[in-house]
């Protein structure tokens, strides 16, 4: 995890923190995460080996300086893996390369940069297709977190089926106090201000919600929202919030609207329900397959269909707190890394 930008990389943090106290308390495995000192004690019990004097990674210019410097010290990090059967790249960039005579893991989230090419720079471009792509055509076996994932890739990056593993992510029940009474009316966003997060759709669609409820609120939280320019007055932009403030907001808000235009996975939805909050959310990419019948989906390129949805939630809020709860403990990060075992194995058997 040499690439590892701590509190900057969305989801995919949440996972690869998840994933190490999961390998921490397994006997399956002798697992050893590998870190830059920036990202010291991030895998809670596992033993780190942290490598210092790495660059920081948080823009696309930096991540290229630090490749740059794993790939000029790949020999000097390489000794310090020799040891391991399996080198797994939980954030995708295979960064230094592996020894030869070392089963390759890749963790590839999803192909998002190849469906929606428009809302990447050239740079960014160019890094994912080198070091997500090219990479993942090479790889032992490849993990992604959605069957909807893996269909694109295989489509896409031509990678067969059977390297391709699916490991749903997990959501941590005992994180969440759920809440099926009385809620406040406001509606919920947490996502980081990413083109694809589609802040502008779901701002106009709240305007339709507040004719008939003029009340209601609107709550951003996440990273990169001041991006998003001057808001309306009953636009309520937190920006990054604490564990507990976000958890207590998933416990109070009238409705969670998830209107992304693509996610490999989507686990604010399941945070939601985890928490019995009633959702609405994109029916793009991976999310129907995550929520079920358990939220309600809608177009998240129409204005009027968000807005609809975002009502419909409201209407319906005792009925999707009632579904959503046992929905979401059903995604457990003890299955997640079962996955990863498998994943492991698999790329052991194809090495030798």
């Amino acid at each position: 995890m040499l690439t590892l930008v701590p509190g900057g990389m969305g989801g995919s943090e949440t996972y690869a923190r998840a994933l190490t106290r999961q390998l921490a308390s397994t006997r399956e495995v002798e697992a050893t995460a590998y870190l830059p000192e920036s990202a010291s004690g991030f895998s809670g019990e596992l033993p780190e080996r942290l490598v210092h004097g790495l660059p920081s990674g948080g823009t696309t210019a930096g991540r290229l300086r630090m490749v740059g410097a794993l790939t000029r010290r790949g020999s000097e990090i390489r000794r310090m893996m020799a040891g391991a059967d399996v080198v797994h790249f939980p954030f995708t960039v295979p960064a230094p390369k592996p020894g030869r005579a070392q089963a390759t893991v890749q963790s590839l989230l999803d192909v998002q940069h190849l469906e929606l090419p428009g809302m990447f720079s050239r740079a960014e471009l160019l890094y994912r297709r080198i070091s997500y792509d090219g990479f993942a055509k090479r790889a032992d076996a490849v993990l992604t977190i959605s069957h909807f994932a893996k269909r694109r890739m295989v489509e896409l990056l031509g990678i067969p089926e059977d390297r391709i593993h699916v490991a749903h992510l997990g959501v941590d029940a005992a994180r969440f106090i759920p809440n099926v009474e009385d809620r406040e009316d406001f509606v919920l966003y947490p996502a980081r201000g990413w083109p694809h997060k589609n802040h502008a759709r779901l701002i106009e669609a709240m305007r339709i919600v507040r004719k008939s409820r003029p009340e209601t609120r609107l709550v951003l939280t996440g990273g990169a929202l001041d991006g998003l320019g001057e808001l309306p007055e009953w636009v309520d932009r937190r920006g990054l919030v604490s564990e507990s403030e976000l958890l207590e907001l998933y416990r109070t808000a009238g409705v969670m609207a998830f209107p992304s235009l693509y996610e490999g996975f989507g686990l604010p939805p399941l945070e939601a329900m985890a928490s019995g909050c009633p959702v609405a959310t994109s029916d793009a990419g991976s999310i129907p397959e995550v929520v079920g019948e358990a939220a309600v989906l809608f177009d998240p390129l129409s204005v009027e269909s968000i807005a609809a949805g975002i009502e419909k939630a409201f209407a319906t809020a005792r009925d999707l707190s009632v579904a959503g709860i046992p929905h979401a403990r059903s995604f457990t990060w003890r299955a997640c890394v079962d996955a990863h075992l498998v994943a492991y194995d698999d790329a052991m058997d194809r090495k030798s």
